[in-house]
């Protein structure tokens, strides 16, 4: 997973750089629920970044129920939760919030649309 990570001065705050590309890695299947992620060390070591940084995007990532911490074992990536009974509006929540950080990063909404549908097609 570390190979996956990486940090840029861009005006992103490293902490939200670190959930999103941790939340694309799961997204793409490359991590899989139950997989034992690094540890918050493991990682601020390999960025060379404040620890606290990667304590933030852990703790956030735990607070949306993405990553499961189990005391003195490891973090985990969660099994996924049932779905909830408001669905549409969740999803359209999440693609008010996807589409803002595409805009941000310069990223067209017709190109994010283009790749959403590409994992629709290989069943992601």
């Amino acid at each position: 997973m570390l190979d996956g990570l990486s940090v840029q001065q861009n005006g992103i705050p490293i902490y939200v750089q670190l959930r999103e590309q941790i939340l694309a890695l799961i997204g793409r299947g490359a991590l899989k629920p139950g997989t034992q992620i690094p540890t918050m060390r493991q990682v601020a070591v390999a960025l060379k970044i404040d620890l606290n940084t990667v304590q933030r995007a852990y703790g956030e990532l735990e607070q949306e129920g993405v990553l499961t911490k189990q005391r003195g074992v490891g973090t985990f990536v969660s099994d996924p939760a049932p779905p909830p009974r408001n669905r549409r509006r969740q999803a359209q929540d999440l693609a008010f919030k996807v589409a803002a950080q595409a805009k941000g990063q310069g990223i067209a909404l017709d190109e994010l649309a283009a790749a959403l549908a590409k994992l629709v097609e290989r069943g992601a």
